[in-house]
């Protein structure tokens, strides 16, 4: 089992899911989140005070699949949230030891 982390631009999440549903991909978690990266933030300009930001709004989405789906939740995250410019996002593909269904305590 593998577990895909994805830190994307919030206007992105909508086409992100569109294409995880299309490959067959329903269950995600998804959080807001603030951070920086190579992006690194901008200063903005209000009533006169200049105010650096370096915290920028992101959304974690998190997919836990099996490691013959990882492939394709792997592209389906990469073309959802792909817009060619800086700060687009990053994605973690983590190994999962073990997991458990807590209704059933089975496991997957």
């Amino acid at each position: 089992m593998k577990l895909l982390i994805a830190y994307i631009r919030p206007e992105k999440l909508s086409t992100v899911k569109k294409a995880l549903y299309a490959r067959g991909i329903y269950a995600m978690s998804v959080t807001n989140a603030l951070g920086s990266g190579q992006q690194k933030g901008f200063t903005e300009t209000y009533r006169g005070i200049v105010t650096e930001v370096n915290l920028l709004k992101k959304v974690r989405i998190e997919v836990g699949v099996p490691a013959d789906k990882a492939e394709d939740a792997l592209a389906a995250l990469q073309t959802g949230a792909h817009t060619g410019r800086e700060g687009d996002g990053i994605i973690f593909v983590q190994d999962v030891a073990r997991t458990v269904r807590v209704r059933t305590g089975e496991a997957p």
